[in-house]
């Protein structure tokens, strides 16, 4: 095991994420004396490594029985929440046992909102296994399913123990699937630290490379910023909604294209989209703007989406969690690493933008 990194997410309940290569063997370390059952929540795709997890935990002394999930999007859903609390139930799991997360976003938000539910709250422990999971979704304690309503508007707070980011977990997967992740590494850039950026605009092959040091100091640098924000907003009061960078429109993309979409696709479009708003509203410059564009079609992720969806798109963000009182309320920048809330634009500024990304 090579050395590794930890960075503490501070707040009420302070844990550690484990950043480093071979790391799966500490899984078991972040459960504690007081755990007797552990059900491990993985996607069908990663049963195999999900099993070597379970003969490690069994090896601790832990009872761990595995819950298969469907892949992706598919598995945030309330009959699959259900699928695993049945598993829970049939086992006899007391407040005191603990939920592992061991997948990509969506298996770490439904494994998070089936601890943050099961007798109001069990331990949980996230081993996120995507690029998306490890810098986003797996660090900060929220949890969620969809609905047919929209993304995430089920859910729950609920911070996990330890999260442990092995990116040797990464090395097999195809290399499109590192690229999506990619859309939330850029966010980080463009709302907090522009050095990612620079990395990735030095050398795009480093960056995008698992195995390269390169890779490792740019998902450090996300988590950074990630556990920060995070720890001092922990139910996203203030602070943390500008890690919703490009989300209110991608969060809508998504569901109009029936979660189909990689999400980091999806939200490579909505910083697109803030960002000629913000320029529509004089507060971006034509730079930052223009960059935005450049550095996602460096990483092959899109920037424009079709014209006659706009209608469809308005009436989904309308229920975006950002929402106020029927007030759209977008995260927008003026400048780099400098993020702000831009509350209530206009229909006409809104379609305007939409125009600028609109195929």
């Amino acid at each position: 095991m090579s050395s590794s990194k930890i960075i503490t997410v501070k707040g009420q309940d302070p844990y550690d994420v484990v950043i480093g290569r071979g790391l799966l063997g500490e899984v078991a370390t972040g459960l504690g004396a007081d755990v007797r059952k552990v059900l491990v929540v993985h996607p069908v795709a990663l049963t195999t490594s999900a099993e070597a997890l379970r003969e490690s935990l069994l090896g601790a002394g832990y009872e761990t029985i595995l819950a298969g999930v469907p892949d992706s999007e598919d598995a945030k859903r309330v009959e699959v929440a259900a699928f695993c609390w049945g598993i829970m139930g049939q086992a006899d799991f007391t407040r005191s046992d603990a939920v592992i997360g061991f997948g990509g976003g969506s298996t770490t938000d439904l494994a998070g909102f089936v601890a943050a539910t099961w007798l109001r709250g069990v331990k949980l422990i996230q081993v996120p296994t995507t690029l998306l999971g490890m810098v986003d979704a797996a660090i900060g304690g929220k949890t969620g399913i969809n609905t047919a309503e929209g993304k995430n508007l089920v859910g729950a707070f609920h911070a996990p123990a330890k999260v442990v980011v092995d990116l040797d977990t990464l090395l097999t997967l195809a290399k499109n699937e590192i690229l999506a992740g990619f859309g939330e590494v850029v966010k980080y850039g463009f709302i907090a630290d522009p050095r990612i950026l620079d990395l990735i605009e030095e050398d795009v092959v480093k960056a995008t490379d698992p195995a390269s040091e390169v890779f490792q100091e740019i998902i450090e640098r996300s988590i950074a910023i990630k556990a920060r924000v995070v720890g001092e907003d922990f139910k996203e009061s203030g602070l943390r909604e500008i890690l919703n960078y490009g989300h209110t429109l991608g969060h809508a993309i998504e569901h109009a294209e029936r979660y189909k979409w990689r999400h980091g696709a999806a939200i490579s479009i909505g910083m697109v989209f803030v960002a000629e708003l913000a320029r529509l509203a004089g507060r971006l410059s034509d730079q930052v703007v223009d960059r935005h564009i450049s550095i996602l079609k460096l990483l092959g992720l899109p920037v424009s989406y079709p014209a006659g969806k706009w209608n469809q798109l308005v009436e989904t963000m309308q229920r975006d969690k950002k929402s106020r009182a029927g007030m759209l309320r977008f995260v927008v920048l003026d400048d780099l690493a400098k993020p702000t809330i831009m509350a209530a634009p206009t229909p006409e500024m809104l379609h305007a933008a939409f125009q600028e990304i609109a195929e």
